[in-house]
């Protein structure tokens, strides 16, 4: 029996450590893509030998690497981990062609989001003729309440999980000036799922429009977003009826040949 808990307990410190360690790629962002050892082992709050260590480790995996005055930015394998996540990533085995048919029909910028836990990122574009100037790209977490593309994934969400949400992150909901009582917030969302599509205009980027519709998994579950993305400009002239029946169309055309 000692033996077991024994185990047991050394098996939950090394899933500890392990998790500690990884946690470690989790320090770099926009606001700061170096960290030395020392304040790695600081903001994780470990000791000095234990912060050097978890930097060897990841230095010698190639997800650190060492660049000048004894600093670390995160390394190489990582391209290599991108490359393989898109080889796998079934929006995109099947959705490029409807991406590259959907440009040449419209002449606009297509994008694929996708929800990652409950981060939103851009995977995938197709430019159009005049391709917009977007701040977030493939691998940028973007804002969750904010956009075409993160309305119609929420949309698909269950009431009890969107209740959750709305709950755990409400100053974010109100700083997008959506709804912060759930019966309102339930019914802004509803409605965007009913309709099957949402247009947003100048929400993320003042001078950016975007209609998106919703991918889905083969058992309904909501598996991304499909979005067409232009100038503020250029989306006032265009019919946006029809652009929504095309990204639509499309959504479900790609969403039939998903696994």
């Amino acid at each position: 029996m000692w033996l077991s808990q024994y185990i047991e307990r050394m098996n939950d410190k090394a899933d500890s450590s392990l998790s500690r360690m990884l946690s470690v790629l989790d320090l770099f962002s926009d606001q700061r893509l170096q960290w030395s050892a020392d304040d790695i082992s600081a903001a994780l709050q470990v000791s000095i030998p234990t912060g050097y260590r978890y930097v060897r480790m990841l230095t010698d995996s190639g997800l650190l690497q060492r660049s000048a005055d004894s600093q670390y930015t995160l390394g190489p394998r990582i391209i290599v981990l991108d490359h393989y996540i898109r080889q796998a990533d079934p929006v995109l085995q099947h959705g490029i062609p409807f991406m590259k048919e959907l440009v040449a029909q419209t002449g606009l910028d297509c994008v694929v989001s996708a929800l990652l836990g409950q981060q939103l990122l851009d995977t995938h574009r197709e430019l159009g003729q005049a391709p917009a100037n977007l701040s977030y790209g493939r691998g940028r977490p973007r804002p969750l309440f904010k956009g075409g593309a993160p309305k119609v994934i929420l949309a698909g969400w269950t009431p009890t999980a969107l209740h959750k949400l709305l709950d755990a992150r409400i100053h974010e909901v109100a700083a997008a000036e959506l709804p912060t009582e759930w019966p309102e917030f339930r019914r802004y969302y509803s409605q965007i799922r009913k309709a099957g599509y949402y247009l947003s205009n100048g929400e993320l980027e003042t001078n950016l429009a975007a209609l998106a519709a919703p991918l889905h998994h083969s058992d309904g579950t909501v598996a991304g977003a499909l979005s067409l993305v232009t100038s503020v400009q250029r989306m006032a002239v265009i019919d946006v009826e029809k652009l929504a029946q095309l990204v639509m169309r499309a959504a479900k055309d790609i969403s039939a040949r998903m696994p």
